[in-house]
């Protein structure tokens, strides 16, 4: 299935060139059940071909990352708890998934909205909590912009060093990106162990 999706993706990318990127990384961010590696690892391999920048592409990457979750942010804000409750089920937002992802903000402070871009379930809606408690924005675009840029950049290397082995990647994407997710677990556990006991 997604290597039919890799190939839909490396079309419509070829065709629409870095909007392709920036439109279906803006809908990964949102609500919308796009996965972002199908986005920026044929991103970063059509940079290997030649046929992108792969710093345009990665900048392209970013801002639809950042626009889908100020998106997301505005949207909670402006209709607050109830209305996102009564009405999120219908864009495929459960009231059981804000609850968690409130507790997770409410745990690990407004960093939560960095630490969250990389957690695959929470990078798309962590913006939620963010918008519902007000946080400002200058300060959310700033966390999401760096979490979104870490992630968005990993992705198109990816797809940039491994594009000699076409095949071989599009065979292996969700393994591929589920070492990458590891790798990123073990990263930010370290960062936040090391974080509080420097607070204590």
């Amino acid at each position: 299935m997604l290597h039919e999706i890799v190939d839909f993706v490396l079309e419509l990318v070829n065709q629409w060139g870095y909007w392709g990127i920036f439109i279906m990384m803006f809908l990964e961010s949102t609500f919308f059940p796009f996965p972002s590696e199908a986005a920026m690892i044929p991103a970063g391999y059509l940079a290997f071909q030649g046929k992108m920048n792969i710093w345009l592409a990665i900048l392209a990457g970013l801002g639809g990352s950042l626009g889908g979750a100020l998106f997301n942010y505005y949207l909670a804000r402006s209709m607050g708890r109830k209305l996102l409750i009564k009405y999120g089920k219908y864009v495929f937002i459960k009231e059981e998934s804000i609850v968690k992802l409130e507790k997770f903000f409410t745990s690990h402070g407004h960093i939560s909205t960095f630490t969250g871009r990389l957690i695959p379930g929470i990078r798309q809606l962590i913006s939620l909590p963010a918008g519902l408690s007000k946080m400002h924005v200058g300060e959310f675009a700033a966390y999401t912009s760096l979490g979104a840029g870490i992630w968005v950049a990993i992705l198109a290397a990816l797809g940039y060093f491994v594009g000699a082995n076409e095949e071989l990647w599009k065979s292996n994407l969700k393994e591929i990106t589920i070492g990458v997710l590891v790798l990123l677990v073990i990263g930010i556990t370290f960062y936040v162990r090391n974080h509080k006991k420097k607070t204590l």
